[in-house]
């Protein structure tokens, strides 16, 4: 091989490795830093990685809201109409947070299966829900449907 063409190939070779390893510390990061979302079922099933951050969402349950009087913490339960699943969240409330409403917060779930949320985010809007949570209502519905006719037969 022509020595002019060998250095050529070279370049070629340590450009292409260069490449390769930018392109794997950048997808080691992105999965670091993703956070994934998790239904009130995945959580009660016992689907989410410990000590991991992750998403919940669903509708807060009617009568569920709790406040601590000597402090901001907040209890509430959160169903996809399957499950539930408790969060905590010691802050302040969006405004906007409502009973029967969808929210998703974020945070991790603790030993005793209780979501201990570092924010929360409501709905922003009479018609508007969390794509996440549309989805995971919409499946949760499905499948209770199935069960039903399963059931039936």
């Amino acid at each position: 091989m022509h020595p002019q063409r060998k250095q050529r190939l070279l370049i070629i070779l340590f450009v292409l490795a260069g490449i390769g390893i930018a392109v794997g510390l950048m997808l080691y990061a992105l999965k670091e830093n993703i956070n994934l979302f998790y239904t009130p079922t995945q959580m009660a099933n016992g689907e989410v990685p410990a000590d991991r951050l992750v998403r919940a969402g669903g509708l807060v349950v009617v009568g569920s809201l709790q406040r601590d009087p000597n402090s901001l913490l907040a209890t509430f339960k959160v169903t996809d109409g399957v499950a539930e699943v408790t969060i905590q969240y010691s802050g302040i409330l969006p405004d906007l947070f409502r009973e029967g409403q969808g929210i998703v917060a974020m945070g991790k779930l603790n030993a005793q299966g209780v979501f201990i949320a570092s924010e929360v985010l409501a709905k922003h809007d009479e018609k508007y829900m969390p794509p996440e949570v549309t989805h995971a209502l919409e499946q949760a519905h499905k499948d209770g449907k199935q069960d039903l006719e399963s059931a039936r037969d």
